[in-house]
């Protein structure tokens, strides 16, 4: 919220001065922004972003925990708990993009930020509001959960060395078995043993995570076109409604979260009920499947793309504006429609499934650092597409040629878009090795080391 409140601060601020600025207005001319106010532009963006960095995993992950896993309508509403949670983010990203988009560009940056550190003021009222309904999770440790991740690596790391302890005498045997805990927390307690064989095992449970991970970074490189070259392809074609409205070409993406708050009901209601019958798994199809379905409907956008950016370079050559970058290609903006409609269908399928994983197959205690890992997946896909992006910029240009030229009549996003349709079909190949191979996590773990008399 403070992030949000200096954005839009960071929009007042004087530029340079009166001259410079009737200098812009006479000359043509921009002028570069004050030193203060690109600090205070750069600064509030880091905050916005540390900010989110620590909001997202835990605020999902507390909301995750407010279901009891061993209560069976509990576990179900926990399960539909992830969809309905990406309805109302999806639903905030349509409306800010036709709506504050619409407001960036007409009325000002200033209103535009902030209409959201509003927003954020009265969701944080809300969120306080219910302080006293909360399930909390009670840990007996007093460490973070980075230390608890960092001991538990460290101890697998030293697996080899480690001798395991035994009970103290005082201990050793009972004569009669401890029930688990009664549920209070909407976390069960998995965390019985103590010492080194547990955090080899919490090593373990991460560990194993990382196929998964690794497997669902071309998705991210993928989904991050929606927001960068489909917008600049976007901004090529033909925009207009009517005589009067032009659309902006960042609107487009709120086709992504239209379509997510449109199909999110329906597999909620409709599709996961009747696969239940069929399955017997609490949310229709496995998650392991469900991000698998999201992951070919990637592959299909990513094709679709490329058939219609080579339509595109096709109608800039017949109508004779290759050299012409700033006149709109003879092409309807609708045509970008599929592409995206796909990519909001995908997000409903890997994204959910993605944030259910994550929480679900971590150790109980580390199930933010789980969270976590699920949103790293799009930070270092995003710098694999950038470096893609460098790198192939480096190599066709050195040729004559740049597949990302600033003139996009002249690029070649096409073959872009087929590079990446072609390393998601690698991928999916590599996540389908992976996925039927790996093993969910054993629910009554926690119970059966409750209930253990060996000595």
């Amino acid at each position: 919220m403070n992030g949000l409140a200096m954005l839009a601060f960071s929009t007042l601020i004087s530029t340079g001065g009166n001259q410079c600025s009737s200098a812009a207005v006479a000359g043509g001319k921009i002028c570069p922004p004050s030193t203060l106010r690109v600090a205070f532009f750069y600064i509030s963006l880091y905050m916005v972003a540390v900010a989110q960095g620590g909001h997202k995993p835990c605020v999902q992950a507390f909301g995750a925990d407010q279901f009891d896993p061993s209560d069976p309508e509990e576990s179900v509403s926990r399960s539909s708990f992830f969809n309905w949670w990406y309805f109302g983010m999806c639903g905030g990203t349509a409306v800010t993009l036709v709506f504050l988009s619409y407001v960036q560009d007409n009325i000002g940056w200033g209103l535009g930020f902030g209409i959201p550190c509003v927003v954020m003021a009265c969701a944080l009222a809300v969120f306080l509001l219910g302080t006293r309904t909360y399930r909390y999770y009670v840990s007996g440790s007093k460490k973070g959960v980075v230390a608890r991740a960092g001991e538990a690596l460290a101890a697998w790391r030293n697996r080899a060395k480690s001798i395991p302890l035994l009970p103290p005498a005082s201990q050793e045997c009972h004569p009669t078995a401890t029930s688990a805990p009664e549920f209070s927390t909407g976390v069960e307690e998995d965390e019985q043993v103590v010492g080194k064989a547990g955090l080899v095992e919490q090593a373990k449970g991460i560990v194993r995570l990382f196929p998964i991970w690794a497997t669902c970074l071309i998705y991210a490189v993928a989904l991050a076109q929606s927001s960068t070259f489909f917008t600049k392809q976007a901004g090529t074609l033909d925009r207009r409604i009517g005589d009067h409205i032009q659309v902006p070409p960042a609107a487009l993406q709120s086709f992504i979260s239209i379509t997510i708050v449109a199909i999110i009901p329906v597999y909620d209601r409709v599709i996961v009920p009747v696969a239940r019958r069929y399955t017997g798994v609490p949310s229709g199809i496995t998650m392991l499947q469900r991000i698998g379905a999201g992951m070919v409907l990637s592959l299909v956008s990513m094709v679709i793309a490329a058939l219609v950016e080579t339509r595109r370079l096709r109608a800039a050559r017949d109508a004779g504006l290759v050299d012409k970058a700033g006149v709109p290609v003879p092409m309807s903006l609708w045509w970008m429609v599929p592409q995206y409609v796909l990519f909001g269908a995908a997000d409903v399928f890997t994204m959910v499934g993605l944030q259910e994983f994550f929480y679900d197959q971590v150790p109980d205690k580390l199930r933010s650092l789980g969270l976590a890992l699920y949103l790293s997946i799009f930070g270092v896909g995003s710098f694999i597409s950038s470096a893609l992006v460098s790198g192939i910029d480096r190599a066709t240009a050195a040729r004559g040629g740049s597949w990302f030229s600033n003139n996009l009549n002249r690029a070649h996003l096409d073959y872009f878009y087929w590079l990446i349709a072609a390393l998601s079909a690698l991928e999916l190949l590599a996540y389908g090795y992976f996925a039927v191979t790996f093993k969910y996590k054993n629910k009554n773990k926690g119970a059966l080391l409750a209930t253990s008399t060996s000595c």
